[in-house]
């Protein structure tokens, strides 16, 4: 028993000293070596699907009936919507028709080697069962595991699986509506975040990382809302270090921090890319139509041809093309949008 005991106590020793080890690995000092290697399956993908998916997916870009210019799934801004009243979507939320196979299996014939999917936007509603909030795909009538099974789904076809984050929370309790702002963009765009509360919001992020790391295997962490003025370098630079010590090998957009400065792991032009090839990584995030959530009057669609040049021309300056699809309220992406992927992918093929 004894010598079991010796045992006992140098695993744990051993697993300590592991722990400790990783712990004061700094992940912004890797060597080029070293991010070229996490990098590669990255660099060597070219092109990926992005899907914004919500409670204002079932909306279409409409509140009490007037239909709201802007990104559908900016409709809790542009209506100026309070958040309770916003959170009571939750109980018509039921996107029965989503169907993980489907995408992806569209995403592979489409040519893509990768998913991106909205798991918790600005609205501050989570697409997955959360232990650290009630405002939750499980306080819904549709009680499936959504990240689940599209996490599954994206390994059947070999594909990455990325979720997207929202650094801002329009329903979070340390945020709240500015009042000092004139607009839609001022009042929740900026949204403020109230006096003592940061570290404690901050807290509440890496708890639901962690959950989407452990329960779904994330391979890229895809962040967003970082140009408010309390997000700054300095906790980007953190919460970058604590998901990369949970998982080492995983991928994080430049947006952890301020991305006009930060590049690692990779830069994210919206709706544009640049003409010439970069220093560094980036991934062009592109719209088929004008809105990333999906928007009932938007049938403004770019054509297969447009999106064909796209995609070469970003690939031929070095980078990725991250093309969106706005799944509606019973979670059907639009037929124009599956036919777009397909002729593409047909012409890739030839």
């Amino acid at each position: 028993m004894k010598g079991n005991r010796n045992i006992f106590f140098l695993v744990l020793v051993c697993i300590c000293l592991k722990t400790q080890a990783q712990e004061k690995t700094d992940f912004l000092k890797e060597s080029p070596s070293e991010y070229e290697t996490r990098m590669q399956w990255f660099s060597d993908a070219k092109y990926g699907m992005f899907i914004h998916f919500g409670l204002y997916s079932q909306l279409g870009g409409v509140w009490k009936g007037k239909s709201y210019d802007g990104y559908a799934e900016w409709i809790q801004s542009n209506a100026d919507i309070a958040a309770q009243e916003y959170a009571m979507l939750t109980t018509t939320f039921n996107p029965k028709d989503f169907d993980a196979d489907f995408i992806a299996e569209t995403a592979k014939k489409a040519g893509m080697k990768y998913i991106v999917i909205t798991t918790k936007h600005h609205e501050g509603f989570c697409l997955w069962d959360s232990k650290y909030t009630n405002f939750d795909v499980a306080s819904t009538p549709f009680k499936r595991d959504l990240l689940k099974e599209l996490s599954v789904a994206c390994r059947k076809y070999g594909l990455k699986f990325g979720t997207y984050y929202s650094i801002i929370d329009w329903h979070h309790p340390s945020q709240e509506r500015n009042i000092d702002g004139d607009n839609p963009w001022g009042w929740w765009g900026e949204i403020r975040m109230k006096y003592k509360k940061r570290n404690g919001y901050i807290d509440y992020m890496k708890n639901q990382l962690r959950e989407l790391i452990e329960n779904y295997d994330s391979d890229i962490m895809w962040f967003d809302g970082d140009w408010v003025e309390w997000w700054n370098m300095e906790v980007g630079a953190d919460l970058y270090q604590y998901i990369r010590a949970l998982k080492p090998d995983i991928i994080i957009n430049n947006r952890v921090s301020k991305r006009a400065k930060f590049k690692k792991d990779f830069g994210t032009p919206e709706q544009e890319h640049p003409g010439e090839t970069l220093k560094y990584k980036w991934e062009a995030c592109y719209t088929m139509n004008h809105s990333w959530g999906f928007k009932a009057n938007d049938t403004d669609w770019k054509s297969p041809e447009v999106v064909y040049k796209k995609l070469k021309d970003i690939n031929d300056k070095g980078g990725n093309l991250l093309l969106n699809v706005g799944p509606d309220g019973k979670g059907n992406i639009p037929d124009e949008s599956v036919e777009i992927l397909i002729k593409v992918g047909n012409m890739l093929q030839k």
